[in-house]
């Protein structure tokens, strides 16, 4: 069978909240089967657990905030993404602040971290959840939508009017069945423009933000001196955004994900429409080979049926 996967053992890393500013610890630890990823505000007393889960989205302004009991931990979609392309199905989170760290804002770091602490199978069957017929939200001209797929598959575009972005790739399709998440997605970073900033600043958000951070634009160029890590890296970052978004439903997805000029506000109302129609999924294993369709297993090649 496809077997559920943890870490072999803990890491840990320092960084900076994106947009609080502050200085944050984080610790990554193995958990047992059927344990889901579950963050931990371990700076509270006592301690708030915030278990990924569509429901659990409060605050979608420039990123994805969990919220429980007053506790918010903010900017988990950049990691979430790192877990989903991983295929981390099991995770304690410890965080010591109410924002996970940036990094170098991809999901780069987090892969590395993911890595280097070791990747081990569980003995319990890994659960997919399958799309089994076209869910879509829309507003105005931005839409979102889940669609059948025997596979992993995100179609995104992106509109922005900016000559830095306009040159760049502004359409991407990524399908893990002959893709490869490390290579294709994991290193593009997030990005913003000078211009929103101040507002930005003034509602307490980017406060963390810089060119070590972040693509920065101002009206006309990228300002980073190392330019762009990837010809079509803005749009391929949206798709790092809606895998780590999408992956807040608690298992990976069986499905092909489009979306036009989406957020982290669609993408969770999107999960949310999905799960509201029972008819529209259901939940799918593994046990051999010969049952496994092509797209799945090559989802995770280094996975191996036991």
């Amino acid at each position: 069978m496809l077997k559920q996967r943890t870490l072999k053992t803990l890491v840990r890393a320092t960084g900076v909240g994106l947009h609080s500013g502050e200085k944050v610890t984080l610790v990554l630890r193995p958990a047992a089967p059927g344990t889901g990823i579950v963050f931990r505000r371990v700076d509270l007393t006592p301690p708030v657990e915030l278990k990924a889960d569509p429901y659990g989205v409060g605050d979608t302004r420039m990123a994805s905030c969990l919220e429980k009991d007053g506790a918010k931990l903010g900017t988990v979609e950049h990691l979430m993404s790192a877990l989903a392309g991983l295929g981390i199905d099991n995770l304690y989170v410890d965080v010591d602040a109410e924002e996970i760290p940036i990094m170098d804002g991809s999901a780069a770091p987090f892969v590395f971290l993911l890595q280097s602490a070791g990747i081990v199978e569980q003995e319990a069957p890994k659960r997919f959840l399958r799309v089994k017929k076209t869910v879509e939200v829309r507003e105005g001209d931005k839409w979102a939508r889940l669609s059948p797929y025997e596979g992993f598959r995100l179609e995104f575009s992106i509109q922005f009017n900016h000559p830095a972005v306009d040159r760049s790739g502004t359409r991407v399709v990524v399908d893990f069945a002959d893709q490869s998440y490390m290579r294709d997605v994991a290193r593009a970073r997030t990005f913003g423009f000078t211009q929103d900033v101040e507002a930005m600043r003034a509602q307490g958000l980017a406060l963390g933000g810089s060119l070590e951070n972040a693509i920065v634009m101002d009206e006309y160029r990228v300002l980073n001196a190392d330019g762009l890590r990837l010809p079509d890296e803005f749009v391929r970052h949206k798709v790092l955004d809606a895998i780590g978004d999408l992956y807040l439903v608690g298992a990976p997805l069986l499905a092909a994900f489009a979306a036009h000029k989406s957020g982290h506000a669609m993408n969770n109302r999107l999960l949310r429409a999905l799960l509201a129609d029972a008819e529209a999924w259901e939940w799918a294993t593994f046990e051999r080979p010969e049952t496994t369709p092509a797209p799945v297993a090559r989802l995770y090649p280094d996975l191996q049926f036991a």
